[in-house]
């Protein structure tokens, strides 16, 4: 049995916590490969809603094994008040779950860091969701990062100290002033509940299962284009993304890996700063965020809406190796009398349809135009009672990209997903 991969294929927020949930019956283990608790993947299940941070999504099947992988970045604090929303709510999933002990650890400091970084960048600034995932990057680049494995080691506090003196000693060259490093003893706390949970060398775990024959699935974070080798840089996340990220994050070889779920959103989004060739800033573009409820589900921040753009959807079906499309939000197109997508870009009076490798202000997307429809789309069950406009978007994109599109979430629900046969 080889492992199935599921990621985004725009910039995050593409709906893979409601999908993974979705699928996660049919699935022994759901393992997060990368990323930390800047990914908001939210959950509706009837009048249940919930949003994760770092636990898969998995989580709320009774008999799911969850792993969080050693890509993972882990703030204590915030995994701590995971696990009580959960243990309040649905404590049997809290029994599968199990942590790689590679797995590093973002320190109060690290998020001190992080804002006066993004403090000092000014009118440049990222967009950083400010929770410490670049410095803890740097640090396990760098390899002076404190491990989830490293917990249960006698020079645990020594280990803590001296990077945390590094990390006081690093903010010493902003010529502003610092905020407080956060309290460390809610960090502590959160040690002690991550030590009530088992903690694993993640490719052994992973690779055994899979020479059991448990079917496992490989939950991405963020979105490819935030991918910090192949997104729109310096505008990225600080993790790869991408399908051969769940290689690296869980510790499996590119061979194991069958299928690779790429989710879309029937239009696009982005939070932050960076470059967004379709973005709208007209009545279509608050109607998108409106009815869309864009809003970050980690940050709160508004999400930039605008047209699908087909150039980087190709793209990122090229880079993960896609071999099934998912489309959610398709019901957040109803209601407009039309809609576009962009096939092209135009550049300097030149038609592409690649990705370039930095995005002027001479860069002008080439949209094609679809008829939209009326209909409430949210209680459909079967493909064939989509509305024919739906239809006819969906098969003009499985034509563009050759990958067919698998499943079709027609609202938040759980219950509003249509899989196609």
């Amino acid at each position: 049995m080889k492992m199935d991969v599921l990621l985004g294929l725009q910039w995050g927020d593409e709906g893979k916590g409601k999908i993974v949930d979705v699928m996660s019956p049919d699935y022994d283990i759901i393992a997060r490969f990368q990323g930390g608790p800047n990914a908001g993947h939210s959950l509706e299940i009837g009048e249940f809603k919930h949003v994760l941070h770092t636990i898969p999504s998995g989580i709320f099947r009774k008999n799911t094994i969850n792993i969080i992988g050693n890509g993972v970045v882990l703030d204590p604090v915030i995994f701590m008040r995971e696990v009580e929303k959960i243990r309040a709510i649905a404590p049997e999933g809290l029994k599968h779950l199990y942590i790689s002990k590679k797995a590093h650890l973002i320190l109060p400091s690290h998020k001190t860091l992080d804002a006066a970084s993004e403090q000092s960048k000014g009118l440049t600034k990222i967009g950083s969701t400010l929770k410490g995932i670049g410095p803890t990057y740097m640090d396990k680049t760098g390899r002076n990062g404190l491990r989830v494995g490293d917990i249960t080691t006698p020079d645990f506090h020594q280990k803590y100290d001296f990077l945390k003196s590094k990390h006081q000693q690093l903010l010493k060259q902003y010529d502003f002033e610092i905020p407080e490093i956060a309290d460390e003893e809610e960090w502590f706390k959160g040690i002690d509940v991550l030590k009530s949970f088992e903690l694993v060398d993640c490719e052994y775990f992973v690779n055994d299962a899979i020479q059991e024959g448990k079917k496992i699935l490989a939950e991405g974070a963020q979105g490819t284009l935030l991918d910090i080798e192949y997104g729109s840089y310096p505008f990225v996340t600080s993790s790869n993304t991408v399908s051969s990220g769940a290689c690296t994050g869980l510790g499996i070889a590119p061979n194991q890996i069958k299928k690779v779920y790429g989710i879309f959103k029937s239009y696009c989004t982005r939070v932050g700063s960076g470059p967004f060739p379709t973005e709208l800033f007209d009545k279509d573009g608050e109607y998108l965020q409106s009815k869309g409820h864009e809003f970050g589900a980690t940050t709160g921040r508004k999400r930039r809406c605008g047209w699908m753009d087909l150039p980087t959807l190709k793209y990122s079906i090229m880079l993960n190796g896609v071999t099934d499309l998912i489309m959610t939000k398709s019901d957040v197109l109803s209601g407009l009398s039309s809609f576009k997508v962009a096939v092209a870009y135009e550049i300097d009076g030149k038609q592409t349809t690649r990705v370039p490798y930095t995005h002027t202000e001479n860069l002008k997307p080439v949209y094609k135009e679809f008829k939209g429809w009326s209909t409430d789309i949210t209680k459909i069950k079967s493909y064939n009672d989509l509305p024919q406009e739906l239809k006819q978007y969906i098969e003009f994109i499985e034509k563009e990209t050759g990958v067919r599109i698998t499943i079709v979430s027609v609202g938040p629900d759980r219950d509003e997903t249509i899989v196609r046969n």
